[in-house]
């Protein structure tokens, strides 16, 4: 999952502040495009096999999971709420 040690999260604190620096990411082709350039670079210094090309599809869909977790699934619980059960 996203959840790493505090102390591992600085290598990346540049870049990830850049990221949240920015005013907004406009569309979800855009999202799409930045999500793409991280697999590509995870893959960069990685042999081009079955299995290390399916950990980069997983660690995208383990973030998926985790965002529909914390978010979508907040907001769904929050419409049954508003609207009542089914």
């Amino acid at each position: 999952m996203p959840y790493i040690k505090q102390n591992d999260r600085a290598k990346y604190s540049e870049i990830t502040n850049k990221i949240y620096d920015l005013k907004e990411i406009e569309t979800k082709g855009d999202l799409e495009y930045l999500v793409f350039v991280l697999m590509k670079k995870f893959m960069v210094t990685r042999e081009k096999r079955y299995s290390t090309l399916h950990e980069v599809v997983y660690a995208v869909m383990h973030c998926a999971d985790e965002y529909r977790r914390r978010f979508l699934d907040k907001r769904e619980d929050e419409a049954k709420e508003e609207n009542g059960d089914i």
